[in-house]
C-alpha cells in the first residue's frame, strides 16, 4: 500500500490510500482542483479512484464532495449519521444519493483489494469514524477528528503498520489565544480534538516493534506549530514507560496545503 497526505489541517483534510489495483482518499475537504492535483503528483487522477470513504460531516473534510461526485461518480462511504450531516449542508449542493454507500461503526466491508474498519471515535459529529485499512498483510491506520481514546481506539488501531493520528493543538497556545472561550471548552473536551501530548499518550499505546511510520497530522493553523507536535509526541515517548524511544521510529508531521512524502507499506 502507498499513503500519503494531499492535505491535512484545521482547513482542510484529504488523505490517499492506495495499491496497485485499489485507490480511495479519506475524507474531500479541500478544492476538487487541490485533489486532482494531489493525486496527479501521484501519477493519479480523480477519475481513478474507486471510493472517498468519509470520517465525518464537518466542513474541513467534506467540502469537495458535491463537486467530485457530480463531475465523476465517485461512490461515496458515510455512516447514516455522516450521510444526513452531509446532504443537510447548502454549500456543497446537490448531491447523488444513490452515490452514497452506507456503513456502520465496527462493521468491515470491502472494496476491491481493500478490507477497511471504520472505528467509532468521540467527536461533536453526528456519527464519526476513524479507518483502518488492510491489504495483502499490510495495514494502514488514519485516526484525527477525536477528544478522547479509550480501550475500543486501542484496539481497534493495534498493530498497524503505519499510523495517521492527530496532534491538532498545544494547549497552551489555545488557552492564550484568541479563540472565544465557548471554541476552546469545545476543543478541550471529550467530543473536540486530541492535543500534542494526548497524541503522544495515544501513540504510546500504540507503539510496536513492526511500525515503519507515523504521520502527525490535523493540526490547527491558529493553535499549533509542526515543531511544537513533533516534540511534544517525541517526549511522550521518552517519558513513558514503553520499551521504546523515539528515534526508532520514522515520525513526520503531514503538510497543510500541500502533498506529504509518500509511504510505502
Amino acid at each position: 500500500m502507498r499513503v500519503c497526505s494531499i492535505a491535512s489541517g484545521s482547513s482542510g483534510n484529504c488523505i490517499y490510500v492506495g495499491s496497485d489495483n485499489t485507490h480511495v482518499i479519506i475524507d474531500a475537504g479541500i478544492s476538487g482542483k487541490r485533489i486532482e492535483e494531489g493525486l496527479n503528483s501521484l501519477g493519479l487522477s480523480t477519475k481513478d479512484l474507486n471510493a472517498i470513504l468519509i470520517t465525518h460531516e464537518h466542513s474541513d473534510h467534506v467540502a469537495a464532495l458535491g463537486v467530485i461526485s457530480r463531475r465523476y461518480g465517485v461512490p461515496m462511504y458515510a455512516t447514516k449519521g455522516t450521510i444526513e450531516g452531509i446532504t443537510q449542508q447548502k454549500g456543497i449542493g446537490p448531491l447523488d444519493r444513490e452515490l452514497f454507500c452506507e456503513i456502520a461503526a465496527d462493521r468491515d466491508f470491502v472494496i476491491e483489494d481493500f478490507h477497511i474498519n471504520p472505528i467509532e471515535v468521540s467527536h461533536d459529529a453526528l456519527e464519526p469514524v476513524a479507518y483502518r485499512i488492510e491489504h495483502g498483510g499490510s495495514s494502514v491506520g488514519v485516526c484525527t477528528d477525536l477528544g478522547t481514546y479509550d480501550d475500543k481506539i486501542i484496539k481497534g488501531f493495534s498493530g498497524v503498520d503505519a499510523l495517521f493520528l492527530e496532534a491538532n493543538h498545544d494547549v497552551h497556545m489555545l488557552q492564550v489565544g484568541r479563540y472565544p472561550y465557548y471554541l476552546k471548552q469545545r476543543i478541550l473536551s471529550d467530543r473536540g480534538h486530541l492535543s500534542n501530548e494526548n497524541c503522544g499518550r495515544l501513540l504510546c499505546r500504540l507503539l510496536h516493534d513492526d511500525m515503519r511510520s507515523i504521520t502527525l497530522g490535523h493540526l490547527s493553523a491558529e493553535n499549533n506549530m509542526a515543531e511544537l507536535a513533533y516534540e511534544a509526541v517525541r517526549l511522550e515517548i521518552l517519558m513513558d514507560e514503553c520499551k521504546y524511544s523515539p528515534s526508532d521510529f520514522e515520525i513526520k508531521v503531514a503538510k497543510r496545503s500541500e502533498p506529504s512524502q509518500v509511504i510505502a507499506c
